[in-house]
């Protein structure tokens, strides 16, 4: 795997790559909150061969810049993807994304539907469902911002650790996932980055793509951990029926964090959307 940095409209945004440079139908795949690049580290291993895959961290996570006043709108982190897109001379592709990373390809789809090839929504974002448990975070954050920052990053990070924890089903792994997905915030990237993802939430303007979905033409699969409890199922049947012709595949056991849950599973409901 490569790892760099590419600049985005002044600040870097990083990303790695895996598999066949110029072979195949790239993938391109987008974290949501907290995560970061990590958590797609296992589908990687269990993709298909032959495909150039692309796993970035969006701004404000992970190894990418601090946010420093850019919005991190779904529409400005679509921006930025498209433009990571032109920056490494990927035409289309098929992009795959988790929670509001999901809100993020969506938007793109639609905007740019050359771009896109296929789309894999993997317990996405959509219409007017947020994560529950980042929801409250925000609105507690939104009232009372300069308490957030006079907590510290250790400790608020350690508010969202808990609140999302029961989105993993293995309590010792999420525990793992988390502190990498966190850590960042309580060093090099600090509480006013997380406050700033966190007050960014829930995003109005994602109900508006959820009313346009219905003219997407390209093969979609929607996969759905069966025991999410952020984002309901209901919300992954809500998608499948609103774009014409996606596929839905729930995973038992797994909940919203399903790409850490069963990285396998994931992976072979993309292998079986990109022969669609």
């Amino acid at each position: 795997m490569r790892g760099e940095f590419v600049d985005l409209a002044g600040r870097r945004v990083y990303y790695y790559a895996a598999g066949s440079r110029g072979a195949g139908e790239p993938v391109v795949f987008v974290h949501g909150f907290p995560a970061s690049s990590h958590m797609w580290h296992g589908v990687i291993g269990e993709m298909p061969e032959g495909h150039r895959l692309v796993v970035l961290d969006q701004l404000g996570f992970g190894r990418s810049d601090r946010p420093d006043g850019s919005a991190l709108t779904v529409a400005a982190h679509a921006e930025r993807l498209r433009g990571l897109l032109d920056e490494l001379r990927i035409e289309n592709a098929c992009l795959v994304g988790h929670g509001m990373g999901g809100a993020v390809v969506q938007a793109v789809a639609l905007n740019w539907p050359e771009r896109v090839t296929r789309l894999g929504l993997v317990n996405s974002v959509a219409f007017d469902a947020w994560p529950r448990g980042g929801a409250w975070l925000a609105r507690q954050l939104s009232a009372f911002a300069k308490l957030g920052r006079a907590l510290g990053a250790p400790l608020l990070a350690g508010l969202v650790h808990g609140s999302l924890l029961p989105g993993f089903a293995d309590a010792e792994s999420g525990r793992h996932a988390l502190d990498r997905y966190l850590r960042p915030f309580t060093s090099r990237l600090g509480v006013d980055a997380l406050v700033a993802q966190l007050r960014a939430m829930p995003d109005p303007g994602v109900a508006a793509l959820g009313a346009r979905l219905g003219s997407l033409t390209q093969p979609t699969a929607v996969v759905w951990g069966a025991l999410d409890p952020f984002l309901p199922v209901h919300v992954g049947m809500r998608l499948r029926d609103a774009i014409p012709g996606a596929s839905l595949e729930i995973i038992p056991h797994a909940r919203h964090f399903s790409p850490e849950d069963t990285p396998e599973r994931v992976a072979a409901a993309l292998a079986l959307l990109l022969r669609r």
